[in-house]
């Protein structure tokens, strides 16, 4: 277990992919976009935020920057953020400039596009960018958002690689680590339209210690002090707890083998782990914090 000494003073939402990005009254949008009894996430972002003069998105993780990059100026705009700012952070030299830090220096909050998080964690892993932007997470209250690879990057231990089905045996799901905002949790997205959980068992089988936090689409966590979680959206949360976790044999299986959780008679398969299933409204505490 990671012991963090400092609680982070700014917010972290991770959000499952594929939510709403037009703003009621928004040019574009369609009726679904305008459901008043739906949950709007990035209001909630905007919400949030210590002042609503800057965010800045970064599209790294997109192949398509610009597209991708694009949408959320348009809706945070439309919510009243007075100045949307871009940083499309195409290589590691890039994140270290002045600029870049400038950019992070000035905004209320960071938004991470979608895309492919190993693309994230390749081109801003132990850059200066990165590193000013724990800084400022840890001591100020800046909102930190990320959606589908966004949100999958922000944790500890991150799932790069690995089929929708996959998980089944071992060597299947490539793990690295991620972006390190949030300590011992491993974040999956697209949870439940994806049929993701078998890959995140996987996950926690490697490390029972660590959290698997499943996002359903359209469907957020906002973390406040490093540990608290309310659950935001239209969806639902799977969290996967593998501390009482009683063994499982990924030990002592050869790479392509299928993964057997044993478990004494009449006791249910993955015996120890809990499974919740959080909806909205719904609030949880990770334990590792």
């Amino acid at each position: 277990m990671t012991i963090r000494t400092q609680r982070p003073k700014g917010l972290l939402l991770a959000i499952g992919g594929h939510e709403k990005r037009k703003a009621p009254g928004q040019e574009g949008g369609t009726e679904a976009d305008y459901d008043e009894s739906a949950d709007f996430i990035l209001q909630r972002f905007v919400d949030e935020l210590p002042g609503k003069r800057c965010v800045a998105v970064i599209p790294t993780a997109s192949e398509v920057p610009e597209e991708a990059a694009q949408e959320y100026v348009e809706v945070f705009t439309a919510l009243g953020i007075e100045n949307v700012e871009v940083l499309n952070i195409r290589q590691r030299q890039q994140a270290n400039e002045a600029e870049a830090l400038a950019a992070i220096n000035r905004a209320d909050g960071i938004m991470f596009t979608g895309g492919d998080q190993l693309r994230l964690t390749a081109i801003l892993g132990g850059t200066h960018l990165l590193r000013r932007l724990t800084e400022r997470y840890l001591a100020e209250p800046i909102v930190i958002a990320g959606t589908s690879a966004g949100a999958a990057a922000m944790s500890t231990p991150m799932i790069y690689q690995g089929r929708n089905d996959a998980g089944f045996r071992k060597d299947e799901i490539h793990i690295t680590t991620g972006l390190q905002l949030l300590r011992d949790v491993a974040i999956d997205t697209h949870f439940v339209a994806r049929g993701r959980i078998v890959r995140m068992a996987q996950i926690i089988a490697t490390n029972p210690g660590c959290i698997g936090l499943g996002l359903e689409e359209d469907t957020a966590v906002l973390v406040t002090k490093g540990a608290e979680m309310e659950v935001i959206g239209n969806g639902m949360v799977v969290v996967i707890d593998g501390h009482d976790c009683i063994g499982n044999t990924i030990l002592r299986g050869t790479p392509g083998r299928s993964i057997f959780y044993p478990r004494p008679a009449g006791t249910p398969a993955f015996a120890g782990a809990v499974l919740h299933l959080t909806g909205v409204p719904g609030r949880w505490v990770t334990p590792n914090q």
